[in-house]
């Protein structure tokens, strides 16, 4: 375990009311405020303005908002360890070039389908979680996640702070953090991603997603670049607004040698997702390296993957 510390003495009390939003009906349930919900912070709530996350139950979703115009993630009620966002289902192709992780940290919780995933399909694997929202981990038996044991652990910090501090020696760091507009804007720094290369083993592999603003995706991918001298791969998802970079320490396999092939189609049969298809969006992502120009994000200019 890498920390005893819990966020909270006493376990926070949700509440739930009626959904204030037309297109998004259901019932919302949000951590209670200490004084309680003001009609104010209603209002605030249907404006998008009210800075604290919230779940909204409809048929059989539950899904996971900061503001009601964007999605953080996304359960189903009857199958809550599924991964429902094509893009979380797309960042498991690490297992491409780790196929047995002995220690995987994640940068950022949300509805934590990527943490349950990996908690159940690969039972070796020890598996730390980041998040710096009180409220978000607050939420955790909401989204049926697994309660801290000897191989699972959450933890409340910034995640570029808990690397600077940490010891910690991962093979694979999957960085999933965003606030209400987009990825999040305090990782977006050269010596939070060196930290990361620092931080992973030689065979390590680090896959992030970007997502929202994407006047914030430059920065970061500039800081990737300065940060690591392996070729990056950014793989759009197709038909969702999420561009996913992959790095791989290991240069060979990051060419995506022809043994691949193989390992998706075992992974496939034992994990039930489309690795074979992953492994085609690779292969079709654009590569960056440090002789390449300044990212610019343009959709227009991205390379067209296909769906994940």
């Amino acid at each position: 375990m890498l920390s005893d510390d819990r966020v909270y003495d006493d376990k926070p009390r949700l509440i739930d009311l009626p959904s204030p939003f037309a297109l998004e009906p259901g019932t919302v349930r949000l951590v209670a405020p200490a004084e309680g919900l003001s009609e104010e912070q209603l209002d605030r709530l249907r404006e998008g303005t009210f800075g604290r996350p919230f779940i909204i139950d409809y048929g059989r979703r539950r899904t996971l908002f900061f503001t009601v115009d964007a999605v953080q993630s996304s359960m189903r009620l009857d199958d809550p360890n599924a991964l429902v966002v094509p893009y979380t289902r797309k960042m498991m192709a690490f297992l491409l070039f780790r196929p047995a992780p002995r220690h995987v940290l994640m940068i950022g919780l949300g509805g934590g389908s990527l943490a349950k995933f990996c908690y159940r399909n690969l039972p070796r694997t020890r598996i730390s979680v980041v998040e710096i929202n009180q409220d978000i981990i607050a939420l955790r038996e909401a989204f049926a996640i697994p309660g801290d044991d000897q191989r699972f652990e959450i933890i409340n910090d910034d995640g570029a702070a808990f690397l600077a501090r940490s010891p910690v020696r991962p093979d694979i760091i999957l960085v999933d953090a965003f606030d209400a507009r987009g990825v999040a804007p305090s990782l977006a720094s050269s010596n939070f991603y060196k930290r990361v290369s620092q931080c992973m083993t030689p065979d390590g592999v680090l896959v992030m997603n970007l997502s929202g603003e994407k006047t914030r995706y430059a920065a970061h991918i500039e800081s990737l670049r300065s940060a690591f001298p392996e070729c990056i791969r950014l793989v759009p998802v197709d038909g969702e607004d999420n561009l996913l970079v992959f790095v791989c320490r290991d240069r060979q396999a990051g060419q995506l040698p022809d043994f691949l092939l193989s390992r998706a189609r075992r992974l496939e049969r034992g994990l039930g997702l489309h690795f074979c298809r992953y492994l085609e969006r690779l292969r079709a992502g654009e590569i960056l390296d440090t002789g390449s120009a300044p990212f610019k994000h343009a959709s227009s200019g991205l390379p067209n993957c296909g769906s994940p």
